[in-house]
């Protein structure tokens, strides 16, 4: 089963989006339990070479990047996943950098699944250590890890955008 995961704050340059998608290290309540994502925990899915595909609210429809074609950039530093979306001219493209610039973007959202061993449980604290990255979404709404962050840079100097907190949801 696919798990997601979504997280909040966009900022955009031009038209790209930019963050994090997730946070280590970063504890985070999801309905009766408490998730923690470890450093690394990304990085068999980033060095595997698969196609990792940006959608709008998970919708494979709403394609807005790929790793495959250098559109979707992702990679893991000391803070968490952090990427760089080339949006395109498209009118999800358009509708999603406007929502960013105004701050009502939901965020991001991560779909994952978890490979045996690449979690342990200690009665309702779970600790993911490795995960199978599948997807990435900018989501409208309902954000939940609240130390992730994306970011819609404006071209625009000192426009007054400030970069929103995120947090994980547990999509149904």
């Amino acid at each position: 089963m696919i798990e997601k995961r979504a997280t909040a704050g966009v900022t955009a340059d031009g038209r790209k989006l930019t963050g994090y998608i997730a946070k280590f290290d970063s504890p985070t309540t999801i309905g009766g339990f408490t998730e923690i994502i470890r450093r690394g925990a990304f990085a068999a899915s980033l060095t595997a070479g698969v196609d990792i595909l940006a959608l709008a609210d998970h919708d494979p429809s709403r394609v807005l990047g790929r790793t495959r074609s250098g559109t979707l950039e992702l990679r893991e530093d000391d803070a968490g996943l952090a990427f760089t979306l080339s949006m395109p001219d498209t009118q999800t493209g358009r509708d999603l950098i406007a929502l960013a610039a105004r701050g009502d973007l939901g965020g991001a959202s991560f779909g994952f699944i978890v490979p045996d061993g690449g979690d342990s449980w200690q009665g309702n604290h779970r600790e993911l250590r490795s995960v199978q990255l599948h997807e990435v979404s900018i989501v409208s709404a309902w954000p939940a890890y609240q130390d992730t962050e994306i970011s819609l840079r404006s071209r625009q100097p000192d426009n007054g955008l400030a970069v929103r907190r995120a947090w994980l949801e547990t999509c149904k």
